[in-house]
């Protein structure tokens, strides 16, 4: 376990390195977030065909699952701002080589999503790993919180402005934007501080499974990526793929689908400001129970219910998620190994994020089964069953052992 000793202070906000990392981790979550819709506006245009959009996302998809372990190993290796930095670049340089071929060369504009990809997967570790080296111990949660406030906010703020945007400029233009972005994210952030010794050396595959060790010598870490990996694999994706049928179908209008995902992310703001202050007596069953509060979308979509209990299931789900995060990462943060933290928060991506996609490639299929009210009720005893036997470890009480 790795203690804290820095001092308390007043606000992580006061911080001009942490200022320069927020940036950097924003721009590199805009970029990220706009990518696929800028491409949807692509289809809208005729610009690309809808199969063209599923390769081009299909490929950058495969890019940063490639990328992320390959990140988690090399900045436990070298500096870990220097691996940001060529990650963003690698971003960067790739978006105007999509912004070329787009339309054009699918096999071209392919490769330059995967390296899009790659590079977006490479600098999610490094973050994580950079934020622990930037900020004191003791602020790291308030920093955490910050961070995902301006996810949250770009997701609600952002469609409007890029659709806007797609008014008076062309996809080639918006995707050199996204670069531009990229390019923000490399070179704005701070040195690391350079206390934490290098790890690894031994090899790829070595460094590598030195990581998992040292991720099992967490059971709550296990515990608590189990409950993720299968909220996301499960009442995710059934709710990504059957929300906007059951808007349509039965209520007979968009707008259940548009104020339910508008009430996500109004809850998961609600959320991040609420842990960026409030310290729970046990932040881990806190935020176990904050992952199965996602239970309750499934659950609106498989009963009868007025629209509103929809949209307001949806702002719960949100709430909840954020209960998670910022706890989360802010433990993984406080009890991995430093030199090791790099690897162990790249096998939180990848099993989180790597397994969303097998997700909704499954429930479609699973839905032409059983029917739609089966699926949604099994993703909902998952996604409320699945945090309560991750409390169950004794560790996850307070993710790490009782001080």
């Amino acid at each position: 376990m790795v203690h804290d000793t820095a001092p308390r202070s007043s606000s992580v906000l006061r911080s001009a390195s942490f200022l320069r990392l927020w940036t950097a981790t924003t721009a590199s979550g805009i970029a990220t977030w706009a990518l696929p819709f800028v491409l949807g506006l692509a289809v809208l245009s005729r610009s690309i065909t809808a199969v063209e959009l599923g390769v081009l996302l299909a490929a950058r998809t495969a890019g940063f699952l490639a990328a992320v372990p390959v990140s988690g190993v090399l900045a436990d290796r070298y500096a870990r701002r220097q691996v940001v930095l060529w990650s963003g670049l690698t971003s960067a340089v790739a978006a105007p080589v999509l912004a070329a071929f787009v339309g054009g060369s699918l096999v071209v504009a392919a490769i330059a999503a995967a390296a899009m990809g790659a590079g977006q997967g490479a600098c999610r570790p490094a973050f994580q790993a950079l934020t622990a080296e930037v900020v004191e111990g003791d602020q790291r949660q308030q920093a955490n919180a910050a961070m995902t406030l301006s996810v949250r906010v770009t997701t609600l703020v952002a469609p409007g402005l890029t659709a806007l945007l797609a008014l008076v400029v062309n996809t080639q233009a918006l995707l050199l934007g996204i670069g531009a972005l990229w390019l923000v994210a490399a070179l704005v952030p701070p040195a690391g501080t350079g206390l934490t010794s290098p790890g690894g050396g031994n090899g790829f595959v070595a460094d590598f499974w030195e990581g998992v060790r040292e991720a099992r010598r967490h059971p709550w870490f296990l515990a608590g990526l189990g409950a993720l990996t299968a909220v996301i694999a499960t009442g995710y994706s059934a709710t990504g793929v059957v929300l906007p049928l059951v808007s349509r179908d039965r209520y007979d209008t968009e707008a259940v689908l548009a104020g339910a995902l508008t009430a996500y992310t109004l809850g998961a703001l609600a959320g991040a400001l609420l842990i960026a202050r409030w310290r729970p007596r046990h932040a881990g069953w806190t935020a176990l129970a904050g992952l199965a509060l996602y239970g309750f979308a499934p659950l609106s979509l498989l009963l009868p219910v007025h629209p509103v209990v929809v949209v307001a299931a949806y702002a719960v789900a949100g709430l909840g998620i954020e209960l998670f995060n910022v706890p989360w990462f802010t433990a993984t943060q406080r009890e991995v190994e430093p030199s090791k933290l790099a690897r162990v928060s790249s096998l939180d991506f990848l099993m989180s994020y790597g397994l969303a996609p097998v997700g909704l490639a499954l429930i479609a299929p699973a839905i032409s089964s059983f029917g739609a009210p089966a699926v949604l009720a099994a993703c909902a005893v998952i996604c409320f069953a699945a945090p309560a036997l991750a409390a169950l470890v004794p560790s996850s009480r307070d993710f790490g052992p009782r001080r």
